[in-house]
C-alpha cells in the first residue's frame, strides 16, 4: 500500500505516493525524472547516487523514499544556477576532473558538502570525503584538485 511522503527537491515541494520500499534513488530518477543521479551498484558501495539530503551527502539508493519526508533533497540538477555552472561545476571542467562523467554528479554533491563543512581543506581531508565515490576513469587527483581550487585560499604575504 503507497504512502504519501511530502519532500523538496531542488527547492521545489513534491508530494508523491510511494511503495514503502521505493527508494530515494527510483523516486528521483523514475518519478522526478532526475537521471543526473546515477544508479550504480545498488549497495551503497560507489557513491554515483550520493544526493545532499538536508545538507548530508548520502547514498540514495540506500534510503527509503519515506525517510525524505520534510526534508531537502538536492540532486545534480539543483547545483547549477539555470545555465551558469556552479563554481564547483566550473572547476571541474577546468581541471579535467570529468572523464566519463558517471561519478561527477556524485563527486561535485560530496565535494560541495565537504566544502560547505570545511572551506579551508587540504588535499587529505578532500580525499577523506570523497573516499565514498569510486572513479575508474581519473585516478582522483583532478577531481581532488578541482575541489581545492573552490575552498577558501589563506592569506598570501600574512594579509
Amino acid at each position: 500500500m503507497k504512502r504519501f511522503v511530502s519532500l523538496t527537491v531542488n527547492g521545489r515541494r513534491y508530494e508523491l505516493a510511494v511503495a514503502p520500499n521505493r527508494t530515494l534513488l527510483e523516486l528521483l530518477r523514475e518519478d522526478l525524472g532526475l537521471t543526473g543521479t546515477k544508479h550504480g551498484c545498488g549497495e551503497g558501495d560507489c557513491g554515483a547516487c550520493a544526493v545532499l539530503l538536508d545538507g548530508t551527502p548520502v547514498n540514495s539508493c540506500l534510503v527509503l523514499a519515506l525517510e525524505a519526508e520534510g526534508r531537502e533533497v538536492t540532486t545534480i540538477e539543483g547545483v547549477a544556477r539555470g545555465s551558469e555552472l556552479d563554481p564547483l561545476q566550473q572547476a571541474f571542467v577546468e581541471h579535467g576532473a570529468v572523464q566519463c562523467g558517471y561519478c561527477t554528479p556524485g563527486m561535485i554533491l560530496v565535494g560541495k558538502a565537504h566544502l560547505a563543512a570545511r572551506p579551508r581543506t587540504t588535499a587529505g581531508e578532500v580525499r577523506r570525503a570523497i573516499s565514498g565515490n569510486l572513479c575508474r576513469c581519473t585516478g582522483y587527483q583532478k577531481i581532488v584538485e578541482a575541489i581545492l581550487a573552490c575552498g577558501e585560499r589563506p592569506e598570501e604575504g600574512g594579509r
